[in-house]
């Protein structure tokens, strides 16, 4: 595997609106957790879409990896142009400063956003383009992350595409100990 794409629910969605909550850390945790052993098989790159949530958090957990593998590099494959143009002017700079770092960017539309196609089209591009998912995912917690975990399910019905899933319980135990540790 060479390929990871890495996505997940939304700041929002976990109810977060600040980068320096609590529970950033222990979502990078259970990020980490779960990339180590792949980026120590050979994983290459690891690609998101750029959105706010565990898609930035998980780029950050990826440059802090970089330190040690530095095979490891990050695609930034945006679904449409200025997507950070609607976004409050604190998430616009945390999202600038993740494309700055980055190895790659690109925008699968050369085009502002259009319509909800382009983002059904981004999930699926994004699986095409890579070897394996690694998703923030609870299939009975509605949100955005459905919409990529299902898509990869059909790919994996007809191809070899493991599915890498976090759920709420993996964030409780990166909490946990976090907590025993004393983080």
């Amino acid at each position: 595997m060479k390929v990871l794409y890495l996505t997940g629910y939304k700041a929002f969605e976990f109810g977060i609106f600040k980068n320096d909550h609590e529970a950033v850390k222990y979502i990078k945790k259970a990020i980490e957790q779960r990339l180590l052993p792949l980026v120590e098989d050979g994983l290459e790159w690891v690609i998101i879409s750029g959105q706010l949530g565990t898609e930035l958090w998980g780029a950050e957990v990826v440059f802090d990896m970089r330190k040690h593998y530095d095979q490891l590099k990050l695609g930034v494959l945006t679904p449409f142009l200025k997507q950070e143009e609607s976004w409050n002017e604190t998430n616009q700079e945390y999202y600038r400063s993740i494309l700055a770092r980055a190895d790659f960017v690109e925008s699968i539309f050369n085009k502002p956003y259009e319509g909800p196609q382009q983002l059904k089209i981004k999930n699926k591009y994004m699986i095409h383009k890579s070897d394996a998912m690694l998703i923030i995912f609870e299939a009975e917690k509605d949100g955005s992350a459905k919409y990529p975990y299902y898509e990869a399910l059909k790919k994996a019905e007809n191809q070899p595409y493991p599915i890498y899933q976090v759920n709420f319980d993996d964030l409780q135990m990166a909490a946990e100990e976090g907590n025993w540790s004393g983080e």
